[in-house]
């Protein structure tokens, strides 16, 4: 790992220290560090042990992450603007590029203050990232895991004010809202992170 510039100074995006570096690789490793502390688990984040990935990702990060960052921020936004001020949870929202294993596109972190959404964007189509953060937002909202009722009144509160389809709700279909709205995966989600979409 390549040490700090002596002139690296942290700035505070949310709950996340990023480096103010102009290395990209630097900041992007010290990126994926942040989100790693912000994670459940933190081997969902497993790209800064990747030996095979780690250059270009980091590197790409390091210059792009910023942008991608602000889409989502920008989905959030739309999702904030369904409710009421005094109804919108404290989120935060971050990209970042999840460990195959995990099998997941997006997570909801209700432990974290303000709440943390990691969503994985590489491993969909960029067109379905808002269904993914509605998604994610909906579990916020609820205010716990799970697809029970709560959160299928919030997913579908989001679906109507968005434009899209809300989901059709019965008592059994936990397990299809697991999946809600439905987005397209991608082939190679870590294709995304080494540059090759975007």
């Amino acid at each position: 790992m390549p040490s700090h510039p002596q002139n690296t100074s942290p700035s505070l995006v949310g709950e996340l220290i990023i480096t103010t570096s102009t290395d990209p690789f630097t900041r992007g490793l010290d990126y994926l560090y942040g989100v790693r502390s912000l994670a459940l688990d933190s081997e969902m984040i497993d790209g800064v042990y990747d030996l095979d990935n780690r250059i270009p990702l980091c590197a790409w990060i390091g210059e792009h992450i910023d942008e991608v960052n602000r889409q989502l921020e920008d989905y959030l936004q739309a999702c904030h603007g369904c409710f009421h001020l005094w109804e919108q949870p404290a989120i935060q929202i971050f990209a970042a590029p999840f460990a195959q294993s995990f099998g997941i596109d997006g997570l909801c972190i209700l432990q974290t203050n303000p709440i943390t959404i990691l969503i994985d964007v590489g491993r969909v189509m960029p067109e379905d990232w808002l269904l993914l953060v509605v998604h994610e937002y909906a579990h916020a909202h609820a205010g716990s895991p799970g697809h029970h009722e709560q959160f299928a009144r919030s997913l579908s509160h989001l679906c109507l004010g968005l434009g899209i389809a809300p989901p059709p709700w019965e008592s059994g279909m936990e397990s299809q809202l697991r999946f809600y709205p439905d987005c397209r995966p991608t082939h190679n989600p870590l294709a995304f992170w080494r540059g090759e979409y975007f």
